[in-house]
């Protein structure tokens, strides 16, 4: 492709030049006030963004870390970072010192731009090896850094970036480890506005709409669904302030309060919403709503239906793609389906030879000749083997576990990878397994998943304890208190059990398999 392309120009600046007025961004605060940007708004912000990063040296190519939560700094500063050119890799709040200074070594980036608490948690050695170092918050600005504001600039806003082609690298999101560390998956930038089809063919937006997605934006959901999806149709989108635990009155609150059309959030969060009384709440200018980031229970799609008149619409996808499979807008669902494959992706299940199956169980994959499905992913950055290993034949395997029925629908079974996706969150037993292994009473540690009323799965450990030490509630608790403090919080274990052995492969390899076995089932 030599094409040129870009969201910031292509999508937003367009928006701007024929229907600048209409709201981008709907801004939430603390105490429910609500601030509006246009997209004409957005596009100068954006661009003064481009100048001010410029002039403090980000180049086209430059790989920035980007940790900035729900700070309404995300949106232009993303825009801006696409218009120049250079690539941000977006990370979550929750990340540990740790998990950011792996991010910062393996990417080899140039540049961050994090929240004030995000540069506090930074190593000084790690923020050392950054030639920019950019805080946004109100906070006092740590040693070492720039404010940075982008709503606060003075630069003009007549530079919107350097030229683009549409196979330049664009993005790398940081995958959930588990064999290994986390896998950097670089996007170009087709992928923006081929969320186009996650936007129109699976949430049904218009530029009507005002969505709110409840996604942290450090998660590649936040791409799908607070970003390039509902800006790519010219819809509106919530940014919202909660902050905490999560508490659905908090939700239906701001729902009853704002004119929010169109709801995406994941299962667990359906799950403790149809726990309230939502007749007690105005929810009537909802008119879509979409789970996605893990399986959607059956009993949730039927009460939350009851109780609202609307239907939960699942969909399907990876980080390393747009949505593949969903339930669109007026389309029959056949409740805990996933959907069908939307177009123009042709989605089969296969066996280990790439052969079509129906009706039974086999990888998820999309078809990747004669044309490549638009929105896949390029590469995992320095991993050619990892990357050609997602290749049958013609097809990209995506991973995932699931059973296709005559009708096309796919019903999902599990993740061939191990990931453990618990309450939205996709979580590695790579990291989680290190850091129990770091505390001094454990010997080996397997982490599965393991069932769950609210959260669909959590985090199960299976530890092995050293000569001497006994298991109690007291070290379940200690080696919880261990894993929240060495990596992101909600990655620990719910569960922990202690055991004797681990089963094996004959070659000393933990067979996680069977500890899934025990929590789910002989299926696994």
């Amino acid at each position: 492709m030599t094409e040129p392309l870009n969201f910031g120009r292509d999508v937003i600046d367009a928006h701007a030049r024929s229907g600048g007025d209409r709201p981008a961004l709907y801004v939430v605060g603390p105490d429910d006030a609500t601030t509006i940007y246009s997209f004409k708004q957005i596009q100068a912000l954006s661009n003064q963004a481009v100048a001010a990063l410029r002039a403090h040296g980000v180049a086209k190519g430059d790989r920035v870390l980007l940790v900035l939560g729900k700070h309404p700094a995300f949106w232009p500063t993303t825009i801006a970072l696409l218009k120049l050119g250079a690539v941000p890799m977006p990370g979550t709040t929750q990340l540990t010192a740790r998990d950011l200074q792996y991010r910062l070594e393996a990417s080899g980036a140039r540049a961050a731009i994090v929240l004030t608490e995000i540069a506090n948690r930074l190593p000084a050695s790690s923020a050392d090896t950054l030639t920019l170092r950019l805080a946004v918050g109100t906070d006092p600005t740590p040693l070492g850094w720039h404010a940075f504001d982008p709503f606060a600039l003075n630069e003009p806003a007549d530079d919107d970036g350097n030229p683009t082609m549409a196979d330049d690298p664009a993005l790398i999101y940081f995958t959930s480890g588990t064999t290994g560390h986390p896998k950097m998956v670089l996007h170009n930038h087709t992928y923006p506005l081929a969320h186009r089809i996650t936007a129109e063919q699976w949430i049904g937006l218009s530029d009507q709409d005002l969505h709110w997605n409840l996604s942290d934006t450090g998660w590649a959901k936040a791409a799908w669904s607070s970003l390039f999806g509902p800006w790519n149709v010219g819809a509106a989108i919530v940014v919202d302030s909660l902050t905490g635990k999560f508490r659905a009155r908090d939700m239906l609150a701001l729902l009853s309060h704002h004119p929010v059309t169109s709801l995406c959030a994941p299962p667990t969060i359906y799950r403790l919403l149809v726990q309230e009384d939502l007749s007690a709440y105005n929810l009537q200018s909802l008119r879509l709503a979409v789970g996605a980031g893990e399986p959607l229970n059956p009993e949730v799609i039927a009460a939350f239906q009851r109780m609202t008149g609307l239907t939960i619409r699942d969909g399907y996808g990876q980080t390393e793609t747009v949505l593949l499979v969903g339930n669109g807008p007026g389309a029959p669902v056949k409740p805990g389906s996933m959907g069908r494959a939307v177009a123009p992706f042709t989605i089969a299940v296969i066996d280990d030879n790439g052969v079509p199956l129906t009706g039974r169980e086999g990888d998820i994959a999309v078809l990747t000749r004669p044309e490549r499905p638009p929105g896949l992913f390029q590469e995992y950055v320095g991993d050619p083997a990892g990357t050609q290993s997602r290749y049958v034949g013609d097809w990209y395997i995506t991973g995932d576990r699931a059973i296709q029925d005559d009708d096309g629908y796919l019903w999902f079974v599990g993740r061939a990878d191990d990931v453990i996706i618990s309450a939205g969150y996709r979580i590695g037993p790579f990291e989680v397994e290190s850091a129990l292994i770091e505390h001094p009473d454990v010997v080996e540690a397997a982490v599965v998943s393991s069932p769950d009323a609210v959260r669909g799965e959590v985090v199960k450990a299976f530890v092995v304890l050293r000569e001497g030490v006994e298991g109690s509630e007291e070290l379940v608790s200690a080696l919880q208190a261990h894993a929240r403090q060495t990596t992101a919080p909600y990655k620990y274990p719910r569960k922990i059990e202690f055991v004797q052995e681990l089963p094996k492969t004959i070659s000393g390899k933990i067979r996680r398999i069977d500890l899934r076995a025990r929590e789910w089932g002989s299926g696994g």
